[in-house]
This record gives structure tokens, sequence and C-alpha cells, in this order.
């Protein structure tokens, strides 16, 4: 038994408690990193880089082809072998020396092994080696575990061995038939990239649509995007039962009013659980499995020592979410251990004021996100159904994005929407949403003014450069200042 003492243990080692850890570090507080698989976790080798590598060649070619000159030359399917390939390399084919070579550099130490907290301020690891050591915290312990696919109770699924969206980036063989069961951006995301690369594709989705915590047209462009291209969107359906015939041979997924859809492999995208289920919590008082509730400091409720990162608080399952709350609670733990008060009475009222450093206050109103389908959507702030469910009294423009020059340019055919909710008592955006190529790139100025509460009337001086896709802001303000918009 090994015992060491820091100012900061953290739990989980992916791109949320690296930045607690680096945040941490850079005010000078001693550091424990504890990993149970690969430094740098989900978003690295699972997640954002592996399936974005394999929607990157998709999306490029969809895009070539709506582009004179080019449309010609854009001959046969994609190289499959080369964009998997591609994939492995973006991953480091699985490897994480480079990741744990970057923890030695901002000065933290790393613990290979399971990591579970063993009361107040104390964790207990089993290392790989069938070392243990005992790490005790000076002033916090952060869980940065993230969370893990889950499946649903079903007759049949265990034994069907289905993909989840682990088994979905990482697999090194294209099936010829993919059942996709979710409607949600892992779901619309691996149905893009595995059609792309060759899968015939089915897409079971159980509400009336895909990416229902967008605004509906959305879901509407990517769904007739993924229908033209050859996949079979289904709305409105149950799966019941799912079998595998034998070890290796073709899935069935039955539906519940009996019909059967057959594949070579299954994806169920229905969802995530937090990985809190065997990390101790039950020795602090917590409840093993579920999501840990904390204020915007990022600190569990009832525990002055104990704070929740990422996935595992259930505020925002996005990791540049997640790595903006692991900037907050970093810097909340310094300035607490700074005042030598963890409980944060001597920290004042800076730790709870909205936007300062200490308060990660935009998982409430500026949360922004990219789905990488094709077409792509991007979103910031609340929806219209959001901004009115809030009680705000709101405005919402809409507008065909084709209706702007840079998207002529773009390509041609170009389909696309933008929608922006305007707070009509304070003449501030409250949220807008983007579908169309090449949108994701339009988020970012969203969120400024969103976080920024910028008000209407200076951002008809934000002029967008001509001629390009950004050019919808004005178009948006136009629309605004002429009455358009609704309710």
């Amino acid at each position: 038994m090994n015992e060491h003492t820091y100012d900061l243990v953290v739990l989980g080692a992916g791109p949320v408690g690296e930045n607690v850890a680096d945040r941490a570090r850079a005010a000078g507080l001693s550091t424990a990193l504890v990993e149970s698989e690969l430094v740098g976790g989900e978003c690295s080798y699972w997640a954002c880089m592996p399936s974005k590598a394999l929607l990157r060649p998709a999306i490029a070619r969809s895009e070539a082809l709506q582009v004179p000159g080019l449309r010609g030359r854009i001959l046969g399917p994609l190289d499959a072998h080369e964009v998997l390939t591609h994939r492995d390399a973006v991953v480091g084919d699985w490897r994480d020396e480079g990741q744990a070579e970057w923890v030695k550099s901002i000065g933290a130490e790393l613990f290979r092994g399971h990591g579970r907290l063993d009361g107040p301020r104390r964790v207990v690891v089993q290392g790989t080696e069938g070392d243990r050591h005992v790490l005790t915290a000076r002033h916090a312990v952060a869980v940065c575990t993230g969370s893990r696919a889950a499946l649903p109770d079903l007759p049949g699924l265990d034994g069907a061995r289905p993909w989840t969206s682990r088994e979905a980036t990482s697999s090194r063989k294209v099936p010829d038939r993919l059942i996709v069961v979710g409607g949600g951006v892992v779901a619309a995301e691996m149905a893009t990239a595995w059609q792309a690369l060759g899968s015939r594709v089915t897409v079971l989705v159980r509400g009336a649509g895909l990416l229902p915590r967008m605004e509906p047209f959305v879901g509407e462009h990517v769904a007739a995007a993924l229908i033209e291209r050859g996949a079979d969107v289904r709305t409105g359906v149950t799966v019941a039962a799912v079998v595998r015939d034998g070890s290796s041979g073709p899935v069935t997924v039955v539906l519940d009013d009996g019909e059967q859809v057959m594949g070579d492999e299954v994806l169920f995208a229905t969802g995530r659980l937090p990985r809190t289920e065997d990390i101790g919590l039950e020795t602090v008082g917590l409840e093993p499995g579920g999501w840990l509730g904390v204020d915007d400091s990022l600190r569990v409720t009832g525990h002055d020592w104990l704070y929740a990162v990422g996935d595992v608080n259930h505020r925002a399952l996005l990791t540049h979410q997640g790595k903006y709350q692991a900037r907050i609670a970093g810097a909340a733990i310094a300035a607490r251990a700074a005042e030598g008060d963890d409980t944060g009475a001597g920290a004042g009222a800076a730790i709870a004021a909205p936007w300062s450093p200490y308060s990660a206050t935009a998982d409430h109103a500026a949360v922004p996100q990219v789905v990488f389908t094709d077409p792509e959507a991007g979103a910031v702030g609340l929806s219209l159904a959001e901004a009115e469910s809030a009680g705000h009294q709101v405005r919402a423009v809409d507008l065909d994005l084709s209706a702007v020059a840079g998207a002529g340019l773009y390509g041609q055919d170009y389909r696309g929407h933008a929608r922006m909710v305007v707070d009509v008592d304070n003449e501030t955006v409250l949220g807008v949403t983007f579908v169309g190529p090449g949108t994701g790139e339009l988020v970012h100025a969203a969120t400024i003014a969103v976080v920024g509460q910028v008000p209407i009337a200076r951002l008809w001086h934000a002029v967008p450069s001509y001629p390009t896709l950004s050019e919808i802001w004005l178009r948006l303000l136009e629309a605004y200042r002429d009455g358009a918009g609704r309710p």
C-alpha cells in the first residue's frame, strides 16, 4: 500500500479531467490524475475524434459534388480502407503514450488503474499491475469519469452483440447492412458516416423525427438528405426484440408490430448513463450509478470538497462544454484553496456570480453544438420552444440560407435554413440554429452574440463579409426589423 497526498485528485483523465488538472496545476496546486482506460478518454478514442475522421470524407465528397468543375471528377465511392486507416491514425491506434506525456509535462502525476472514493478526500487506486495506492486530497476530489452508452432491456439484445457508439466509431469493417436504433446525434452522425462508406442503412426512430433536441427543421433536413442518398428512415417505431443468427450471422430487429428488419450489424444509440456505478460514491453518502447534482462552480451538492465535472453532472453532455466546466471547476478549486476555506465562504460572492471565472453560467444560457451530419447543423442557446417554455416574450425569425450569395458560391442547389430567437423585451438574441453545408463554422459567432447578450441595435454594426454564408446574419436582422417572425 502506497500513500500519497495532493491538493487535488481527479478521477478520470479524459479531456475534462485533463483540463481540471491543467487549470489547477497552473494555479500551483499539486494534482493527481487517475485513469482506468486510455488517457484522453472517450472523446479521443471512441467519440469526437474518430467519428469526425469518419464523417469528414463523407461531407467533403458530398460538397464537392455540388461544385462546378469538380462534380464530374468525383467518381465512385469513398475508399473505405483509406478512411478507416486514417481514422486509426487519428486515434493513435488506440495508444495513449502521447497524452500520458502531456500529463507529465504539466506537472501532474498519473495513476493507471481503477480509482474509488474511500470516504471524504480519499481515493484508493487498484493499479493495472497489482499495485495499490491511497491518495489523499488536501482540498478537493473531482469526479470526471464521463458517461457510457445506455442499452435498453430488450429480449435477445445481450446475445446479439449490438454496436454502441464505441463499436460504431472503431469498427474495422464496413457492414453491408447497418440498422441504427435512435434519433439523436450519435444515430444521425453514424448513419451519415456508414452510409457514405457503403452500408445500406436503416434508421429506426421511436419519436417523430431525428435530432429532437434541436429545432424541428434540422431533423427534417438531415432525414431528407439520408433518404435521398438511399437510407430507410422510419419514425414512430418501437423495437421489441433483437435476434442474432449464430455467432457471426445477420441480426434481426423485431418491431412492436411484428415487422422484422434484417441487418449485418445493429447500432443502439439510445442515450447515455453516468460512469459512477463503481467509484465508491456510497462511502460518502451518495447513490452509486446516478448523475451527480452540482452548483455552478461544479461542486457536488452537500459536499464542499467534491466536484463533478463533465457528463457525470448531466448538465451538457458535450466535450467542449465539459472542458469549459473543467476550467471553471479548476479555477474555483484554486480560489477556495488560496482562501484557505474550501467551503467557499472566504472566496466571497465571486464564486457565485453569473459569468464569473468560477461559474459555469453558459450551461444554462449558451450551450453550443455542431452535428456533423450531411448537411451540418449547429445551434446555441434556446430553441423557440425552450424560450417560450422559460417564459420569455420572443420572436423567431426564419430564413432560407440559400438566399445569401455565399450559399450559391459554396455549392449549387444549396439547401439550408436559419432561425434566430429574439427576446423582444430587451432586444437580445436568445438562440440561433442553422442547418446546411458549412454551417458549423457559423455557430461561434452566434455563441458570442448569445453569451455577450449583444443588443440587436449593436449587431447591425457587426458587418458580415461578402460573399460568405455569414451574410445570413444581415438577412436575419433585416427580417426582424421589418416585422417578420413568429409568434
